[in-house]
């Protein structure tokens, strides 16, 4: 079994074999201008204390998505598609590229499908008691970011043409899935616009995301996720 990384393969490599928790943070090709300020920086604290309130309060929230992974031994992957999250326990990512990979949650299993690596099965597992550690990059973000994270201002920035504040946080919860992240918040609504994550493993995930609505009408089916005829359930 090769587990999914949620990426397209380049040509003459294959995508290593090693299912990891999900997903999200930066692409290296987007335009962002400096944002000079000219009162006092910001606090950090209360920048991402909105943000996380913000994110508490939308009933949905959809966007568009590119994904970068960088790894020094592998080489970068690039991956692009559609996001749809409706509270903590229902999460949509369904790639246009790799074209047909999908990455479900609807509310009681985490269904991970990647037929451009592992062609023939689906990944059956339970949605994470806690949604810092399932698939959601904005979750593991904007989860308790006071309890978890000391947080430092970097600079404001702009990205696709909005005014963002760029926020560093460092875990203080030794269990999160990642070392250091940087979170790009948008400086009229508060939700993320770009996100940087370093993996334990060494690996730089990076998530940008466009077109970004809240509180849009969402269908149940949105987070259904049907077993193709003769694909086999892999339960983890």
């Amino acid at each position: 079994m090769k587990p999914h990384r949620g990426l397209p393969r380049r040509t003459g490599d294959r995508v290593p074999s090693r299912l990891v928790a999900v997903y999200a943070v930066l692409s290296l090709s987007a335009f962002s201008l400096p944002v000079p300020r000219t009162a006092q920086d910001p606090n950090a604290a209360a920048i991402i204390a909105r943000a996380a309130e913000k994110y508490r309060s939308i009933s949905s929230f959809r966007a568009d998505f590119r994904q970068t992974i960088a790894d020094s031994m592998i080489g970068t992957y690039d991956s692009r598609g559609r996001l749809l999250q409706a509270g903590e326990s229902k999460l949509a990512m369904r790639f246009t590229d790799p074209d047909g990979d999908a990455i479900v949650m609807d509310g009681e299993h985490l269904w991970v499908y990647t037929p451009s690596t592992t062609p023939g099965q689906v990944i059956r597992m339970k949605v994470p008691s806690d949604p810092v550690y399932g698939p959601n990059v904005l979750a593991w973000i904007l989860t308790n970011p006071a309890e978890r994270y000391r947080s430092r201002y970097i600079r404001s920035d702009a990205v696709a043409g909005r005014a963002v504040d760029v926020i560093g946080l460092t875990p203080v919860d030794r269990s999160l899935p990642f070392t250091e992240a940087v979170v790009w918040l948008d400086q009229f609504d508060s939700l993320p616009r770009r996100l940087e994550v370093r993996e334990k493993g060494g690996q730089r995930r990076t998530l940008v995301l466009t077109g970004v609505e809240t509180n849009r009408p969402v269908s149940a089916d949105s987070f259904r996720f049907d077993v193709p005829p003769g694909v086999r359930i892999v339960d983890q």
